[in-house]
């Protein structure tokens, strides 16, 4: 099945913790307009995600997509790694 039929969810976002065995925090960021002042907001959630090869940091951008349950919290599977954070 080509990517562009799939029905998943697809999410974009930065891992904010990477503790867990096979598991990281992603937090997704989205921009939208007040519905009556018209100003930007920002808006976070944190979803958790299945890594299974463990590749991933703190600070990865990352892209996540829609699973069937995996445990009691995660329902998304870490897809690919856009870019990989700064190691100090």
């Amino acid at each position: 099945m080509s990517e562009a039929t799939s029905n998943k969810r697809t999410l974009e976002g930065v891992v904010v913790s990477n503790k867990g065995e096979q598991t990281i925090v992603v937090e997704v960021e989205r921009k939208f307009l007040h519905p009556r002042y018209r100003k930007t907001i920002r808006s976070h959630k944190k979803y958790m995600a299945h890594d299974v090869e463990n590749t991933c940091n703190i600070g990865d951008r990352v892209r996540i997509v829609e699973s069937v349950p995996i445990s009691r919290r995660k329902r998304w599977v870490m897809e690919a790694v856009l870019t990989r954070a700064e190691q100090l």
